[in-house]
């Protein structure tokens, strides 16, 4: 068992010992340096690898370590760069050795490159590892499933209707900075006060008045962004807002048709026609059951005798979880096959 014993020599070092999972995580690393190999072309594409040249750009295996230590503990980027400084056990997991920490925007650059795809590739490679080194036999199977909750406010028609005019208004006025005869109404401040007016309305009557009073507000708002997004420009920083109305101008449109339909026609809209979020439009709405309402994504995870992780799907809409058992089973002996060589049956 080679890891066992790679382990088993970090816990003779204190730091390690305060933080053994830091400790098995390194010592697997170490021992499979192919799970880094394998996020090197997406990571750093066409830029080339710094391993002996600057000291200002991390190796990918500093990018792979500083991405597994920002999630376990659940850290934003700023945290990541403070804790190079704070943490010994960050400096050893990263292998700082004797350089300057890295910045926050350096290693948001390089991590977000790193796809889904190839993070379910590394899983089932670490399952491999662990049914060669017998921590894992997947004699038994326990599956379930979670939410994890995306970073949004509580999504309403009034505040998602809001949320559009002032990101655009916003990017009106940066864009008017950069276009001297660009020339647009500001809606805002009657548009905030209708959005506060409609939060404490309770009559139904009244709020129908105040809702159609800001689609009308909502309805100018499009069409000066689309104005806008057909204006020719000169500067490249032009160019870049005006690509981001044209996406928002889209989001405008779908939510302005879900508002329409909803709080002035009385129409119950499907689901999987919403938008929960301007910001990150991936947002499913999960309901379980009579449970609280979530909004993020469902997460199917799979887990053998040791606890470790067998199986991770990140799904897309609520599908039942009764129709996610056999998809996972099937994944999870497919693996165990390969490395066990054992027949199952069908």
């Amino acid at each position: 068992m080679k890891i066992f014993n790679e382990w088993t020599l970090r816990f003779e070092q204190p730091n390690w010992a305060s933080s053994p999972e830091f400790g098995l995580i390194d010592a697997i690393l170490e021992t499979h340096p192919h799970l880094v190999n394998s996020l090197k072309e997406e990571i750093i594409r066409s830029e080339g690898e710094n391993e002996f040249g600057r000291k200002d750009t991390p190796t990918v295996e500093q990018i792979v370590r500083a991405a597994i230590f920002k999630e376990m503990k659940g850290m934003e980027y700023r945290e990541l760069e403070f804790a190079q400084e704070d943490s010994k056990i960050c400096r050893m997991f990263i292998k700082l050795d004797n350089r300057n920490p890295f910045s926050f925007q350096m290693f948001q650059k390089y991590i977000s490159r790193i796809r889904a795809e190839s993070l379910h590739k590394i899983l089932i490679e670490v399952n491999k590892i662990a049914i060669e080194e017998g921590f894992e036999d997947v004699s038994r199977l326990r599956q379930d499933s979670t939410v994890v909750k995306t970073n949004i406010h509580y999504p309403t028609n009034n505040s998602l209707v809001w949320d559009c005019i002032r990101v655009s208004h916003r990017l009106l006025e940066a864009l008017k900075k950069e276009t001297e005869d660009l020339n647009y109404t500001d809606y805002l401040k009657g548009a905030k006060k209708t959005y506060y007016n409609i939060n404490v309305t309770k009559s139904t009557d009244k709020r129908l008045v105040l809702f159609q009073k800001q689609l009308i507000v909502f309805t100018k708002t499009i069409n000066q962004v689309s104005n806008a997004v057909k204006k020719k420009v000169a500067t490249f920083t032009a160019m870049l807002l005006q690509m981001e109305l044209e996406a928002l101008l889209e989001d405008m449109e779908q939510i302005y048709d879900i508002a329409w339909r909803k709080e002035i026609q009385g129409e119950a809209v499907p689901n999987d026609e919403k938008l929960f979020s301007i910001f990150e439009r991936h947002t499913d709405i999960i309901v379980k059951g009579s449970r609280e309402v979530l909004f993020g994504h469902k997460v199917n995870l799979a887990t053998g005798s040791s606890n470790l992780i067998l199986d991770m799907q990140i799904l897309e809409g609520n599908p039942s979880d009764k129709n996610l058992y056999r998809p996972t089973v099937d994944r999870v002996i497919s693996v165990s096959k390969e490395i066990c060589k054992i027949k199952y049956s069908s």
